[in-house]
């Protein structure tokens, strides 16, 4: 039997061009992007409202968080504890989870750092800070890791019970630092006792930027690694897209619930850790600076990838520091630049709705009417 001459006939195969790859991947960078322009302007209309300009503002911002050489190193030390707290939000988000109690996990891993420190006062640095920062993560890990228990064992919301905890969290910290480890010193703002020098913590090299922002940046880059070169972050990218198929999977949600919240957990810990050893040199209320709640917002804009979160929370991390400025030349709140994270925010959750509705972005799309 002859063959036949004809050609088999193949499915045609779209090539895929280095275009098409950089459409893929810039929806998740011009969305968040034009979502932060948004709420810039939202804001702008806001500060015309009562009589303010928009334009005067920001460049206070831009004057007070990266106008100068100070302002740089003020921006860089107010960053730090923002990587971490966004990085307790970051990693459960690559599960499906919300957890937006990062702050309880700072608060308290801030006074178990405290306490350790006067316990092991005395004891060489070698020995006593690494310990100091173990507690404080441990604490961290099991408060955030509780909010996965409840999730994994008995359904709760892990939104509200993050949420609800860290208001249980800052409530058990003011009772700590104001009553069982109150140094009787510290008379007008009550303070565990203070840490011998030794067990403080300097600054980098050159900078006038304490060691926390170094250990933010490399956790940063070991969170990145884990969720993108190991076998699970690509177990936990896959539960967060579809529970039930990573069941039928066999792949084990649980401990990947369990273990995503507890490092994440870990993380705000070692931010409460840097707060005391490198900032306060004590555990007290001035540990509930908020950053657990920008950290949401840094996570959120950077699409909860580590590796840009690092930019985004210099960008907030720099409004922070300019709000004395804007407040002391402008007449304004010092809670103003809040108002403007929430405006920010709020961009940021309905850009949420975008994604997958530009063709533009869909090279699977082009040519289809």
């Amino acid at each position: 039997m002859r063959a036949s001459s004809q050609p088999l006939a193949t499915a045609p195969v779209q090539p895929v061009t280095s275009l098409a790859a950089v459409a893929r991947r810039a929806e998740a960078v011009v969305l968040p992007l034009g979502a932060l322009l948004v709420g810039f302007a939202v804001f702008s209309l806001f500060l015309l409202v009562q009589g303010k300009s928009p334009a005067e503002f920001f460049a206070l911002v831009y004057r007070g968080g990266f106008g100068t050489g100070f302002s740089w190193q003020n921006t860089l030390s107010r960053t730090a504890p923002l990587l971490l707290a966004a990085l307790c939000v970051a990693l459960p988000a690559r599960l499906g989870l919300v957890v937006i109690g990062g702050e309880g996990a700072i608060v308290l891993g801030g006074v178990g750092a405290g306490f350790a420190g006067v316990v092991l006062s005395g004891a060489p640095a070698a020995v006593a800070l690494p310990l100091m920062l173990g507690v404080a993560m441990a604490i961290g890990a099991l408060w955030i890791g509780a909010v996965g228990a409840l999730r994994h064992f008995r359904g709760v919301n892990e939104t509200i019970a993050s949420l609800l905890m860290a208001y249980i969290a800052i409530a058990l910290m003011n009772h700590l630092v104001e009553g069982p480890l109150r140094d009787p010193a510290s008379l007008n703002k009550p303070s565990t006792a203070p840490l011998d020098d030794a067990l403080r913590v300097g600054n980098l090299p050159g900078w006038d930027v304490h060691w926390g922002l170094a250990f933010g940046v490399i956790c940063c880059v070991l969170a990145w690694v884990l969720i993108d070169k190991t076998t699970w972050g690509f177990a936990a990218r896959i539960a967060g897209g579809n529970v039930r198929a990573a069941q039928v999977q066999g792949l084990p949600v649980g401990k990947l619930i369990l273990g995503f919240t507890a490092l994440g957990g870990a993380f705000a810990g070692m931010a409460g850790f840097f707060e005391v050893v490198a900032v306060h040199g004590s555990a007290n209320a001035s540990l509930a600076g908020g950053y657990g709640y920008t950290g949401i917002l840094i996570a959120f804009l950077a699409r909860h990838n580590p590796l840009a979160i690092i930019p985004v929370a210099i960008l907030l991390a720099g409004f922070e520091a300019s709000s004395g400025l804007v407040q002391r030349r402008m007449d304004l709140p010092d809670a103003t630049v809040l108002v403007l994270q929430g405006f920010v925010f709020m961009a940021i959750l309905i850009s949420e709705t975008l994604y997958g509705r530009f063709k533009v972005f869909a090279p699977e799309r082009w040519g289809t009417p």
